[in-house]
Formats: C-alpha cells, structure tokens, sequence
C-alpha cells in the first residue's frame, strides 16, 4: 500500500557497509531497551533493523529476536553479520505498515529515527496498527524521532562537512535541507564528492510534534508512558533534539 512511499526514499541506505561503519559505535540506544527487558529469554521484534546493530547482540544476550527491515542490501549485511558471529536472529524483508510475523511479543522497539520515514499520516496508523497486531495486551512499543526544533526548520540550511570512508578515502558532502511546514516534511539533499567520483542522494523526513503524537498513539490504542528527551532519559523540553516514545497497548 504504500511501498511508493518508502522505496523512493531509500537513497541514504544505498551503501549499507558505509551505514554500518558510520554507526556501528552508536549503543546509547541499545542500553536504553536493555534496561526495559528483564527476561533474557523474551521473543521481541524490532522494527526497521537496518545492518543489524541492536538486534544481533540482543540475540547475544538470548533473547528470542525477530528482525525486519525493508531495505534488502541493509538486511543482507545483518544476515551476513548474525552468520559471521554464529547469532540466530529472525531476519525478514517486511514492510512496517503491513507486518506478518508467526509471533507476538510484549516488547517491540524502532531506532535510528525510523519512525520519520512513515510521511504520510496514512502509513503513520498503519504502523500503529501493525505492531498493535503483534504486540500482546500490555505490550510496550519504543521508538525514536527527531524533535521539530523551529529555530533549525525555519531556515533553508546549506553546510558541508567531510569524513574518511571505509576505503580510507577522504569524503566531502554538501547538504541542504529544505522544510515543508504544511506537510511536516524536511527533504535533505547531498551532493557527496570523493577524489575521483561524485553521486548525490536525498531523503524526506516527516516531523510529528509532541501533542500530536499523543493523540496518535492514544487514536490507534495506545498510552504515552513518557517521552523522554534522549535515550540517557533527559527530561524532553523545547530544545531536546529527539523524542524518544515509550508507549503500552492499552486495547
């Protein structure tokens, strides 16, 4: 139903070994959701799972982790990690909005910003409404997305910024991003240049600000159980760059 709407916009996940090398360091996330799991041998799901990064060493610790992601060379890259550190994780290609999965859980989680993917409010219940069909009553669902910050939105803002590949080439890219304040959507675009190649991709982000995110969860059966201002649990304010949603199933 609204696979035009994710595959033209996957442009930022083309090279999943650069994704994996950029984040694979990043874990303040992954402490967050291990703080909340107490059974080690619980079935959980996440959802867009990207390379693998928090499933595979949950699977580590025994959890029982079902993994999807609509990204196939993302995916493949997680399969081929899970192998190579002889973990089991139940990876599929699925999209969010339209989950079949052979299991329940009572703990479903979503990083990396997945959530600004969905751009529609459409694909918005959608997702809502899937994981409310694989969470069990009382289940918890956590997830992550960037704060509207108007001070950043307002403006059309151009800056560069360089980087060493996983080659050890020296990386340059220009951004500007561009905000939509009617449709909620910020569109990023690159133009990333190497010593002897140039390519460019782009991405659209949908923010979605707090009170309207609490009448989301609440429309769809949830209940906001608190929305923190980062994964180390700060208080959310108006200059919090993230808000990261705890919510339970309710009905």
């Amino acid at each position: 139903m609204y696979q035009n709407e994710f595959s033209g916009n996957l442009e930022k996940y083309k090279n999943p070994i650069e994704y994996d090398v950029l984040h694979e360091n990043y874990n303040v996330d992954l402490h967050f959701i291990e703080n909340l799991l107490s059974k080690n041998n619980d079935t959980i799901i996440e959802l867009a799972c990207g390379t693998g990064r928090l499933a595979i060493p949950l699977a580590k610790q025994g959890f029982n982790v079902y993994a999807v992601d609509i990204h196939e060379g993302m995916l493949q890259l997680a399969i081929e990690k899970a192998k190579k550190q002889n973990v089991h994780v139940h990876f599929s290609m699925q999209d969010c909005t339209q989950l079949q999965l052979p299991i329940s859980s009572n703990f479903i989680y979503m990083t990396g910003n997945a959530f600004q993917h969905f751009l529609s409010n459409e694909s918005q219940n959608a997702l809502f409404q899937s994981v409310k069909q694989h969470l069990q009553p009382g289940g918890e669902f956590v997830f992550n997305t960037r704060n509207a910050l108007l001070s950043e939105l307002s403006i059309v803002d151009e800056y560069e910024e360089s980087s060493v590949n996983s080659k050890g080439e020296k990386l340059t890219i220009q951004h500007r991003e561009e905000y939509d304040p009617i449709t909620q959507i910020l569109t990023c675009r690159s133009i990333n240049k190497l010593e002897h190649a140039t390519f460019e991709d782009s991405i659209r982000l949908r923010y979605t600000y707090p009170m309207e995110m609490k009448r989301l969860l609440e429309q769809n059966g949830f209940e906001l159980l608190h929305i923190y201002g980062s994964w180390n649990k700060s208080d959310f304010t108006k200059n919090s760059p993230s808000m990261i949603v705890h919510a339970r199933l309710i009905k």
